[in-house]
């Protein structure tokens, strides 16, 4: 099969299998860069409703840069890799002198957080520029069609590949290609046990000749992970608790949290108890009661899994303070960006009318 012939087989194939997306509707490149950003890392049925939501509240630059970033945090609550969203909202902050994105793909490339992949997607999307894309369908792609051993996750990989991608680029089409391919790795060419029976490629797959299909594309090594024990502590002090914001770092940059104590392992509740980072957040302060909320929470990150547990503590003093904690009504908590571990517990906590 001829690279006219490949890319003419995605494009029949993307003509009859596409999915309607608001941001395939349009050549504004805003919109399209909010579709890129959302769903980096993200399933399009997640971030469907997130795009519509997002262009609702920040239909332009404008907007977005005019928001406070708790705001755009807030929006952002339960996608996870926030920086994304810290990204997108400085970015946009240093574009609203223009008040639209740039126009050559240098300008585009040099935006807060963007890289090689969105900026090629904006700027094939939005302008027609003959930028290739090469996302994790397209690595899978490739890799099975040409029978590509050499690991995507090295810098020779991610050369090769970006070569290749160029190679086979329609140049006469390149926004409808680059759907297209990306459209077919993410619906046809899947990760595991795809349908190579109904697949247009499947006469000049290598992978599929040789039988390696569930072995491409190859990486050349997993990343380690790392266990992390959170004990949260709510305080309770009348209708008022105590948050804080996450800072740099560390995960959950700039989301809000209650009271923490990491520890290098999972505590008993004396163990806990008796730590001087507990005696050290009441400050000696009359306790009412405690109770577990729950125990043991698993959350899956990229590189991390953390395993955390909540407690709720009951202050005797309703009109108490926690040094270096911001005392909140908790009726006003729903205001605050937090994470999704965070916003778990607050399901187990809080009136479904406050959460």
């Amino acid at each position: 099969m001829s690279v006219n012939q490949f890319s003419e087989s995605l494009i029949r194939w993307y003509e009859l299998h596409r999915r309607e997306l608001p941001w395939r509707e349009t050549k504004d490149p805003y919109r399209i860069w909010i579709s890129e950003i959302i769903l980096q890392q993200t399933r399009v049925a997640q971030g469907y409703a997130y795009y519509c939501r997002f262009i609702e509240r920040f239909p332009d630059v404008c907007s977005l840069a005019e928001a406070h970033e708790d705001e755009v945090m807030k929006m952002w609550q339960g996608l996870g890799y926030y920086s994304r969203a810290r990204n997108l909202h400085e970015a946009a902050r240093s574009l609203a002198g223009r008040g639209r994105l740039p126009e050559t793909y240098k300008e585009v490339r040099a935006m807060k957080g963007v890289g090689d992949y969105t900026a090629a997607a904006i700027c094939s999307f939005a302008y027609d520029m003959p930028c290739a894309v090469v996302d994790g369908n397209v690595y899978r792609v490739l890799s099975r069609w040409m029978g590509v051993d050499e690991p995507i996750d090295t810098a020779a990989g991610k050369k090769l590949f970006a070569q290749l991608a160029d190679q086979l680029l329609d140049r006469k089409h390149p926004a409808v290609y680059n759907q297209a391919i990306m459209d077919f790795g993410a619906l046809q060419c899947v990760p595991t046990s795809p349908d190579c029976q109904v697949c247009p490629l499947a006469d000049s797959c290598v992978a599929l000749r040789d039988k390696r299909v569930e072995e491409l594309p190859r990486k050349s090594h997993k990343v380690k992970t790392v266990n992390r024990y959170f004990s949260y502590i709510y305080v309770r002090a009348g209708v008022y608790t105590f948050i804080n914001k996450r800072g740099a770092g560390d995960i959950w940059q700039n989301l809000y949290e209650f009271p923490l104590i990491e520890t290098p392992e999972k505590p008993d509740e004396s163990e806990l108890f008796a730590l001087p980072e507990w005696n050290k957040l009441l400050g000696g302060q009359a306790v009412k009661r405690i109770r577990l909320v729950e125990s043991g929470v698993k959350h899956v990150l990229s590189h991390r899994v953390v395993y955390a547990s909540c407690y709720e503590v009951v202050l005797e003093n309703e009109d108490a303070f926690l040094d270096g904690f911001q005392r909140v009504r908790e009726e006003d908590l729903h205001k605050f960006p937090v994470s999704r571990l965070i916003s778990h517990f607050f399901s187990l906590l809080l009136e479904p009318k406050i959460r």
